[in-house]
């Protein structure tokens, strides 16, 4: 497996509206995506670019959604995830599970329309990694 480049950082939000006036007002933030929901997921949201990265505004699509449990735990929301691209996920998957890290469900479609997994925190100190297959055209949204 060959570790790609930061994709995106999600961040956990109880509103997309709020955050994306925050990072306009705060840090000039002009290239923002229009807000989109992803119920397969259970979660809303919505691309920041960055010159070298993304910000992925993450709000809970509803009470079951597992950004809510998060945000149950940091009301203000807060980094969520880490996203790094990885050439090939079923590969990713196959090596992670050999070595004895814990794969979070199969692959599935994530925000991009590339298959993602997620590793779980205990694997990574604390954090949780997101896996997103490298997108065969442009790398999400022209980065």
């Amino acid at each position: 497996m060959m570790l790609g480049r930061l994709n995106h950082v999600g961040v956990a939000t109880p509103s997309i509206a709020h955050a994306i006036e925050t990072y306009r007002t705060l840090l000039g933030a002009t290239a923002i995506g229009v807000p989109f929901d992803l119920p397969a997921q259970g979660v809303k949201v919505c691309f920041i670019d960055a010159p070298n990265t993304q910000i992925e505004l993450i709000e809970p699509y509803d009470e079951s959604s597992p950004i809510a449990g998060f945000l149950k735990k940091n009301p203000a929301g807060g980094q969520h995830h880490l996203c790094f691209e990885v050439p090939d996920i079923n590969v990713a998957v196959a090596e992670l599970t050999a070595k004895g890290a814990t794969v979070l469900g199969a692959p599935r479609i994530g925000a991009h329309g590339t298959p993602i997994v997620f590793v779980h925190p205990k694997d990574f100190g604390g954090l949780l990694v997101e896996l997103m297959e490298t997108p065969k055209e442009d790398h999400a949204h022209g980065l």
